[in-house]
């Protein structure tokens, strides 16, 4: 409760240094663009009154869509916009006083009207995939068969993007990319935040924002960048919500649904959701490994595990936004989420000498039990000055993790003629609690020359308390306490600030950002009484420039300097058991990794875009398999390595085949390099990877629509990894239903059954062979139906300060 009034009296003695700047009247300027974002010239532009929609004034666009009213009395008044083949388009109400008149509108994008060819509707909207300055944009609408979709399966057809089997999401070949929902942390990551994105229906999603080089407003954290996934809006009144019911067929059948609420009126909008069902699935692991001792092979260990893996979850949110007045509004949102789950592992090991014949036999069987809940809440408030875009907003935000584990692992030893000749159980109970508390405030000020002032404060408090309980029975000869009992504690404190100066000059688009993050932290292990201390402060330079030569080609450069910190389960100490001889170990020690990021792209008649991009990490936390020959051991850990390189091409191209098949292509090249020292010996592992993306949608008559989509990734390397190729084709049709009211898909994800890793590691005296195999040829039924109004406002967009510090916690081991 101290940090929490701590962080109220920061925002609140901040709000009270703005002062209110005065601002010349008489101006209004904007622009129009269509659906697709292309310029409209000659363009219809009405001024009306709001009170009575009587016509103030009119004026023409010019040849870029622009246009400009002078000399307006003072007033309420909107926009209203026509042009030839285009629906009406009107902007936001705004008023003109003597604090608030030179007015810049938001863009008004106007939608093509639907027209009739040979019996099938082709309707004109906005494409799939948009490439803007410093981010790519999925507008989730434009292609019909993502009805039903997941958020995670969307993230994995969007280009550059990368879903591996466990949900983990990598972009542009590399790892470390912050979620945000709405501009706001995904409250979870690891193993919940993909069970999250698994049942996050696509019907309440808008658009998904890519940027690899995202703005200093934004926390430094992120190796390769930021995916904001923001949900639907509107201004209708009156309520409305949608109800989904999906089931999805592999080797195990899985059921989801939920529904999701929102009402609104003059000032007020309630808003909440659930989001619930099941999960179960497989893994078959193939693990092979030399041993050597003096660079000589000593004995090889052949390993088959397969776990097996089910549970439920729950996932509920509620919320509030409350508007004073036309100029601040405040609201308070709670996300819960609860999720149980039992894996139960089991392996046969073969321990062989150097000639393959085999010493002895292992068999081990797991138990393992997780419980895991979530409660964060967000307090946020905004004030807008005048109708210029002048605001401030600030958040306050709490989050608590409470995970609890119950582990047991039976190995038994058998001879070369399957007798038995002993056995361990290892028993383990593992609590870890989270506590997370953060406040930021932003300020935005444009000025009357185009210049554009962005601003903000933020400070987060983090502590986790990791226990770990061990007990040990060894051929039935009682429970005893066993060394690997372990107990950690960490804390930190993040404090920073950030200023972006931003100017369009002509053909010009000029920003430059600095963010400056002050951290510091503290580890104990109480259970050998060592701890450490860390204190240190960066700079976070970003620039970019966008040059608009003419109508067919713009070009745009820009340049920003990253940190990735180690996620808290990464810095707890403990050993998690896969089997008696392959376990994961956090490592304390951990230092953060720093990214340098440069990118050059050219966008020819807004459908094809060329990026070239070159990036630099320095000790960057790479994760490692390690070896104790004489146990037989082979364990996964992370270390700060040395640096890696990474220089890249990538082309994306929106291809209108037909009225009805549209075709959005996405290929990117890109060469990793990894150099370093591990164990004293020189680690050098380059390689050059060809990964490429392709959706073709197809929109027939009668509400049908169909797609066809498929992804392929060449061998490469992840980190000292190198992983071998991988590809899958989905396909899915859908029809809608009820006057458009309801949408009914059937789609099969990975036909031919080949999203299969495989790969291997060999360095130093390392030498491991990998292949997992998941449930990943899927068959889906999903119906969702909408009710109410339409176009209702989901709920207001809000940028939570603690979307770095929970997109470290990993409560899924």
């Amino acid at each position: 409760m101290r940090k929490i009034l701590t962080l109220l009296a920061i925002v609140l003695t901040t709000l009270s240094f703005v002062s209110q700047a005065q601002v010349k009247t008489g101006k209004i300027t904007g622009t129009i663009v269509d659906g697709n974002t292309k310029t409209i010239e000659s363009a219809t532009i009405t001024l009306l009154r709001a009170k009575d929609s009587a016509i103030a004034k009119m004026s023409v666009a010019d040849k870029t869509g622009k246009f400009s009213f002078e000399g307006i009395a003072e007033g309420t008044y909107l926009v209203s916009v026509s042009a030839v083949g285009h629906q009406k388009g009107f902007s936001e109400t705004f008023t003109i006083n003597a604090t608030a008149t030179d007015i810049t509108l938001k863009t008004i994008e106007l939608i093509p009207q639907a027209k009739t060819v040979g019996g099938v509707t082709v309707t004109a909207k906005k494409p799939l995939i948009e490439q803007k300055a410093g981010k790519t944009l999925i507008n989730v609408d434009a292609s019909p068969t993502n009805s039903g979709l997941t958020a995670l399966e969307l993230l994995e057809k969007s280009p550059g993007v990368s879903v591996d089997n466990d949900g983990n999401i990598s972009l542009k070949g590399k790892q470390g990319v912050m979620i945000l929902i709405d501009g706001k942390p995904t409250y979870m990551s690891g193993a919940d935040l993909a069970n999250l994105l698994k049942n996050m229906q696509s019907t309440s999603l808008e658009q998904i924002e890519i940027m690899t080089n995202p703005p200093a407003k934004y926390d430094a954290a992120g190796n390769s960048g930021i995916i904001n996934i923001k949900t639907k809006k509107g201004i209708v009144k009156g309520m409305n919500g949608n109800a989904n019911l999906g089931y999805t067929q592999g080797i195990y059948g899985r059921v989801n649904t939920g529904v999701n609420l929102n009402y609104r009126n003059n000032k007020l909008n309630i808003f909440g959701g659930y989001n619930g069902g099941t999960w179960e699935g497989f893994n078959k692991l193939i693990i092979d490994r030399n041993l050597y001792e003096n660079k000589v092979l000593v004995r090889t260990i052949d390993q088959v595990s397969r776990p097996h893996f089910e549970g439920v979850y729950h996932n509920l949110k509620a919320g509030i936004d409350y508007n004073f007045s036309k100029k601040d509004v405040a609201g308070v949102v709670v996300n819960s989420n609860f999720n149980r789950g039992d894996e139960d592992p089991f392996s046969r090991t073969n321990i062989r000498d150097a000639a393959g014949n085999i010493n002895y036999k292992l068999i081990s069987q797991g138990d393992n039990f997780r419980k895991s809940s979530n409660i964060s809440t967000n307090f946020n408030y905004k004030h807008t000055f005048d109708s210029t875009g002048r605001e401030i907003t600030a958040d306050l935000d709490y989050i608590y993790y409470n995970n609890k584990s119950n582990t047991q692992l039976t190995t038994n030893s058998f001879d070369l003629f399957d007798t038995k000749t002993g056995e361990v159980i290892l028993k383990g109970y593992i609590p870890s609690a989270i506590n997370i508390y953060s406040g930021k405030i932003d300020y935005v000020h444009p000025f009357k020359s185009g210049l554009k002032l962005e601003a903000g404060l933020k400070t987060s408090f983090v502590n986790t308390d990791n226990r770990v309980d061990y007990l040990r029975n060894s051929n039935n000869s009682g429970w005893v306490k066993d060394q690997r009992t372990n107990h950690f504690i960490y804390d930190e404190n993040i404090n920073a600030a950030y200023a972006i100066f931003s100017k369009s000059i002509k053909k010009w688009e000029l920003n430059a950002g600095l963010r400056v993050e002050n951290t510091i932290a503290k580890g104990h292990q109480v259970s050998n009484d060592s701890s450490f201390k860390r204190n240190y402060t960066n700079l976070f330079p970003n620039v970019g420039v966008t040059y608009a030569a003419n109508d067919k080609n713009q070009f745009s450069l820009s340049y920003s300097r990253r940190i990735s910190r180690p996620d808290y389960d990464d810095l707890n100490p403990f050993i998690f058991f896969l089997d008696s001889l392959t376990y994961g170990q956090g490592n304390p020690y951990l230092q953060p990794q720093f990214t340098n990021n440069i990118e050059f792209s050219h966008t020819f008649k807004r459908f094809l875009t060329t990026t070239l991009n070159y990036t630099v990490t320095n000790d960057i936390i790479t994760e490692l398999l390690k070896q104790n020959t004489d146990k037989n051991e082979t364990y996964q850990t992370r270390e700060n390595f040395s640096s890696m390189k990474q220089f890249g091409i990538a082309v994306m191209a929106n291809v209108p085949v037909k009225k009805w098949w549209n075709s959005n292509i996405y290929l990117n090249v890109f060469n990793n390099h990894y150099s370093g020292i591990y164990q004293t010996e020189p680690v050098d592992i380059q390689f050059t990877s060809f990964m490429a993306n392709m959706t073709n949608s197809f929109t027939f008559g009668k509400g049908w629509g169909a797609e066809v989509s498929g992804w392929y990734r060449s061998k490469g390397a992840e980190g000292l990894l190198v992983a071998y190729d991988m590809w899958a084709v989905n396909s899915a049709i859908t029809k809608q239903l009820f006057n458009k009211k309801a949408t009914i898909k059937l789609g099969v994800r990975d036909i031919f059954f080949s999203q299969q890793f495989s790969g291997y590691a060999k360095y130093s005296d390392v030498d491991v062979d990998i292949d997992s195999r998941r449930d990943s040829r899927q068959f889906n039924l999903s119906f969702t139906y909408r009710f109410g109004k339409k176009n209702i406002a989901p709920e207001r967009r809000r940028k939570s300060g603690a979307s770095d510090e929970e997109s470290r916690v990993k409560t899924g081991n």
